[in-house]
């Protein structure tokens, strides 16, 4: 099944938008903080490629999700983000708890960065299952 092109674009962008809220508006100085980077750092000396290449992985996340709503008949925005939440707690979640634990760094990087993932995932497949290609029968 061919995904719905426009609708992986409005999930990917959906995604990169929540995180743009995320981290510059919600959690900026704690995660900068648990972080230990300074606002200088962060403006490197290419501060857009980041975005762009962010946006870009966002579009692959965005496209395997809809294949992954395709073949779990996840047609709906709550099926849909019931997939992103189930991803997120099967592989996501445990994956990055898991290094974070070995790397011994602070639960809380793991709540701001993670929950990001949680949430985005959930927003996408929403998306993605609400705006699902009817076929004629």
């Amino acid at each position: 099944m061919r995904p719905n092109y426009v609708a992986v674009f409005v999930a990917a962008l959906a995604y990169w938008l929540l995180g743009a809220v995320w981290y510059s508006v919600l959690f900026n100085k704690p995660w900068m903080a648990l972080e230990h980077v300074t606002p200088e750092q962060m403006s490197g000396p290419n501060p857009i490629t980041p975005y762009i290449i962010a946006f870009i992985l966002n579009l692959v996340m965005a496209f395997v999700l809809a294949q992954l709503c395709a073949w779990r008949n996840a047609n709906t925005a709550a099926r849909g983000a019931a997939l992103g939440i189930l991803i997120w707690i099967g592989f996501v979640g445990p994956a990055a708890y898991t290094t974070y634990m070995f790397e011994m760094r602070p639960k809380q990087l793991f709540a701001i960065n993670e929950f990001y993932v949680l949430v985005g995932l959930c927003l996408m497949g929403s998306i993605l299952g609400a705006w699902t290609r009817k076929t004629a029968a």
